[in-house]
């Protein structure tokens, strides 16, 4: 008989691979969602017949704890959040109810229910922040620079807490970023290349970004599901890094976006300092050592191929949404 998993987070870029890699591997899965008239679920839309949602909310421990005792998972995996940067300076309470205190709860309804649960976390290179070492592993010391960052840190700490007392197997995946053709549109990677793409078809005329010299280290979230899988078949639960060990600043990833459709971003790109961080990351790169000696996890797309594989999908979807709305306006002249 397969295993069962919880994912928090389902709707989610990770969350909607994450259950596409479980499910290639014979899981049962159940997806986490709170009760929305707007719950967004079109990155798993295809897995509609395939996944079972189940509604509740990391603010509601209860809620938590019903479900876990009804879906019985071996496994759950954590990848709610709120987990865009820059909103968490507007709703840092929030963030942290939900990022912080969320795991908490869970982690709360685990011990309850069921301690046997494996467990997995997700942390962030976020929680570095203002980087002590040039790589960033494991034992690097922790600098967060945004309410987002200290509220994953709680999260991750509670996580090592709680396997230490009380003796989960409880993993927490120190990730760095991870992009895809999945990725919200709020996201810099992501707003790069759709825009890009709307230009290419004319429909916008120039972009504004804030700090063109951050610098990051990317990799395909796909690559990344796998290292939360790998961590929770593990023989003993750790925390681990996963990261492509290259960085590449926010411009080197504007200017291969435009370049790949015959564009010049100088033409079109204007900074505005009001996107700018509060307090700024300046450098995150990731030293995966340990979970490629451990786990066997290593990445398998380039910095490169990462970008021409976004710019592509972005472009063949601004040119479906172009189709469509001719569509439309055709069959409403007649």
């Amino acid at each position: 008989m397969g295993k069962r998993a919880l994912i928090t987070g389902i709707t989610g870029q990770d969350g909607s691979y994450l259950a596409e890699l479980l499910l290639e591997k014979g899981y049962t899965i159940f997806g986490l969602i709170r009760r929305s008239s707007t719950t967004p679920t079109e990155r798993i839309s295809h897995l509609s017949e395939k996944v079972e949602l189940v509604s509740g909310d990391l603010l509601d421990e209860r809620s938590l704890r019903q479900i876990l005792e009804v879906c019985e998972p071996d496994e759950v995996y954590n990848l709610a959040a709120q987990s865009f940067v820059p909103e968490s300076w507007n709703q840092a309470i929030l963030t942290g109810e939900v990022t912080a205190l969320g795991a908490t709860r869970l982690l709360n309804a685990i011990i309850d229910v069921n301690p046997r649960i494996r467990y997995y976390q997700a942390s962030t290179s976020e929680m570095f922040g203002k980087a002590q070492t040039v790589p960033q592993n494991e034992a690097t010391p922790f600098y967060p620079r945004s309410p987002y960052g200290v509220s994953k840190l709680y999260a991750h700490w509670i996580t090592v807490n709680y396997r230490e007392s009380y003796g989960l197997f409880a993993c927490s995946g120190i990730l760095f970023n991870h992009e895809s053709p999945r990725r919200g549109l709020e996201f810099v990677t992501r707003k790069v290349t759709y825009a890009a793409a709307q230009i290419k078809e004319g429909l916008r005329q120039e972009l504004w970004l804030g700090n063109l010299d951050a610098q990051r280290d990317w990799g395909y979230a796909p690559d990344y599901v796998e290292g939360m899988w790998r961590m929770l078949q593990a023989d003993q639960p750790d925390d681990y890094v996963l990261a492509t060990g290259e960085t590449h600043s926010v411009r080197e990833w504007v200017d291969k976006s435009f370049r790949l459709l015959g564009l010049d971003y100088r033409d079109y790109v204007k900074v505005d300092t009001r996107l700018v961080r509060p307090a700024e990351v300046d450098l995150l790169i990731g030293d995966a050592s340990k979970a490629r000696q451990r786990l066997g996890w290593k990445p398998s797309v380039t910095f490169d191929k990462l970008v021409e594989i976004m710019v592509e999908a972005d472009l063949a979807l601004v040119q479906r949404q172009q189709a469509l709305q001719h569509a439309l306006k055709s069959t409403m002249a007649k």
